[in-house]
């Protein structure tokens, strides 16, 4: 005969180990079926043998009866709020004063998602979980152990036999939206109403007094902060999260670090654009200091660190109708899905489209034509498909969406990145492809060819005079005036303003040239490092990879360009058309030299530029951009609602300017 509790602590220890490989490394080894008969063993045996059941068992995670009332207790340490702020150069600025801070040590920053949840901290002593609580007032929380003893996520007791005598972790309790629509399901066949959003879930059922409802709800946990601790070995942040997940607590996902705050600027503004493939809420990232030590020398005001702050958005939702599925065609082949939808205000605007990014996120979400779907606007993100209103389905039979095999435009095969999760058409000489480089070869960010619009670039390829960047610079008078609405005038202007366009910097050839992962940022990097468009050329993926902020996967696309049939062509064939191939200093860009030297700060909504219009100008004529206004200052453009710099500017007689100031300074607008 067996011994039970031999059996019973043998069926604890796998059952934990893959709560591990599941909850932490999201990586399961056996299915849903294998892992419930392993809990219902372990059921049977504790019912037999009550007197060998502990706390820290997997069956001890929901209590019989509800709690009576939550008690208010008082944190260990206290759990600070955050500070937010909306907008790059606030972060930049902090930035900034935290190095001032830290007398210009070298300072490395990490960027992290912020949860939409609720704030809760756990506290583990010798391993096991004795304490949840809210974050509350941030100095008193309610003690709702009952209830984050029930999330799957959160372990009972820590993995490892070598864990912290005292460990606190501060996080995120969450429901994912594929829970929510589950949940919304299981109220409507109840007739009860229906609940809003995921975040008001979380919270709300934390705090509720029975756990066995918090159980059903499937709620999960991402550790993010430390609290008090005694036995921690991280000295940093990333250790920190690392040293968690070992002992089985899921850390925050999608945590990078970087050298500058710069760089962790630019991979925030990179990092907002793909939040549509995650399953759980986001509100703003989160940058902090790595390294704990130089936190304790930054410490805190009355409110908030000073080693941390919250770079945020406001979002707005609405609830439509899918009417259809189109595909868009990009510079790249990628085929993206589009849902277009029965219009809808959302924020002040009419909203009839929205990206479904690409064939696995539909998949994913389960989403049908006909559909009812809640759609988000988030601060500069494009409108997108948070989830379906599964419950809206009753009686209606949808079908699943059928990614197209073929180009919609040139018919050839479509094939998917290996590896990735887009679906490209191979084709690069597709009509449509062409068009959309072309567009963008002739952008502001670009080359800046002053009226090649969309329409015209459309007439240009669909005639067959253009089919290359090269074309472009081989067009006549004479072939542009015979295109409808264009005359003689028309098409001299187009044809001076293109030859004009041979004079552009390097870097704005190599952002024009649609290389995959290069953008107006590592072009400027490359043509600074390189120089010349020939030095590129020969330079190897390694040491392409080893430039700050290029990386492999960079470096990798550059070289293939470069030393592939397409990009070879496409290089010879401009530099026979008479194209600029080096770097240019910025005080010999085309723009001229009018603000060389000055040091220029932009504040305030602008209505003739984008933020980065303005900057690429003030570079373009000599100048030097800045996030912050100091003594250093030489001028500061103010659009709307300026604030804070403003005042600032104005306490130290620096010279403010507005946008038409601004253009009457280089000259006159741009071309």
């Amino acid at each position: 005969m067996s011994d039970p509790a031999a059996e019973i602590e043998s069926l604890r220890t796998t059952i934990r180990k893959h709560d591990y490989k599941y909850y932490v490394l999201s990586a399961p080894e056996i299915s849903d079926t294998e892992y419930d008969r392993l809990v219902e063993r372990l059921k049977k045996l504790e019912a037999a043998h009550p007197q060998l059941v502990t706390p820290d068992s997997p069956t001890q995670r929901v209590g019989e009866q509800p709690v009576p009332h939550l008690r208010e207790i008082e944190h260990r340490m206290p759990m600070l709020s955050i500070e937010n702020v909306t907008s790059t150069e606030e972060v930049l600025k902090w930035g900034e004063r935290t190095s001032k801070l830290l007398e210009g040590k070298p300072v490395e920053y990490v960027v992290e998602l912020k949860i939409d949840g609720a704030a809760v901290s756990l506290v583990y002593e010798d391993g096991l979980l004795v304490q949840g609580l809210t974050r509350g007032n941030g100095r008193i929380g309610s003690d709702i152990t009952h209830n984050v003893r029930t999330i799957a996520d959160i372990p009972l007791r820590l993995v490892g036999d070598r864990v912290p005598k005292l460990l606190e972790v501060r996080g995120e309790v969450f429901m994912t939206n594929s829970t929510l629509v589950e949940l919304n399901q299981r109220q409507t066949k109840r007739g009860e109403p229906l609940f809003a959003n995921p975040r008001n879930v979380a919270a709300g059922t934390v705090t509720m007094l029975d756990p066995r409802v918090c159980a059903e709800r499937k709620l999960r946990f991402f550790g993010h902060g430390v609290g008090q601790c005694e036995g921690l070995q991280a000295s940093d942040h990333v250790q920190f999260l690392s040293e968690i997940a070992s002992y089985g607590i899921p850390a925050t996902p999608h945590v990078e670090s970087f050298k500058t705050i710069k760089a962790a600027m630019e991979h925030c503004e990179q990092l907002v654009e793909r939040l549509f493939d995650l399953d759980f809420e986001v509100d703003g990232l989160v940058l902090k200091v790595n390294r704990f030590d130089q936190r304790e020398r930054l410490g805190t005001t009355a409110k908030s660190p000073r080693w941390m702050i919250a770079y945020k958005w406001e979002k707005w939702e609405a609830t439509t109708r899918l009417n259809a599925i189109d595909v868009d065609l990009g510079k790249s082949g990628a085929v993206t899905p589009v849902a277009i939808l029965e219009p809808v205000e959302i924020d002040r605007t009419m909203v009839s489209r929205a990206s479904l990014h690409n064939a696995e996120e539909i998949a994913r979400k389960d989403i049908r034509v006909g559909d009812m779907v809640v759609v988000e606007k988030a601060g500069r993100i494009i409108p997108h498909i948070v989830r379906v209103e599964k419950h809206c389905r009753t009686g209606k039979r949808l079908a699943t969406y059928q990614f197209p095999t073929t180009c919609p435009v040139c018919q050839t095969r479509l094939v998917k990145d290996e590896g990735g999760v887009y679906i490209r058409c191979p084709n690069m000489n597709c009509q449509a492809q062409v068009k959309e480089r072309i567009r963008y070869f002739a952008s502001r960010n670009a080359m800046d060819i002053e009226g090649l619009g969309d329409k015209l670039v459309d007439q240009l390829v669909s005639s067959g005079l253009v089919e290359s960047y090269g074309d472009l610079y081989r067009l006549t008078e004479d072939q542009i005036a015979d295109l409808p609405r264009m005359g003689q005038r028309s098409a001299a202007k187009l044809v001076a303003a293109i030859q004009e366009s041979k004079s552009q910097d390097l870097s704005r050839l190599l952002n024009a040239l649609s290389i995959r992962h290069v953008g107006a940022t590592v072009a400027e990097i490359l043509a600074k490092h390189f120089q010349t468009i020939d030095r590129l050329q020969v330079a190897t993926a390694e040491q392409l990879s080893g430039i700050d902020e290029v990386g492999e996967i960079i470096a990798e696309s550059v070289y293939e360009f470069f030393h592939g049939p397409y990009g070879q062509a496409t290089v010879e064939d401009l530099k026979s058309q008479g194209l600029n191939m080096v770097h240019l200093s910025s005080a010999t860009t085309e723009g001229g030299d009018q603000l060389a030297g000055k040091s220029i700060v932009v504040t305030g909504t602008l209505t003739r530029y984008t933020r980065d219009e303005i900057h690429d100008l003030i570079k373009r004529h000599g100048g030097k951009t800045s996030s912050s206004v100091s003594k250093k200052t030489d001028l500061l453009v103010a659009g709307e609602k300026a604030g804070s710099k403003l005042a600032k500017a104005q306490s130290l007689g620096v010279r403010v300017i507005g946008e038409e100031e601004f253009e009457q300074l280089i000259g006159g607008p741009p071309r």
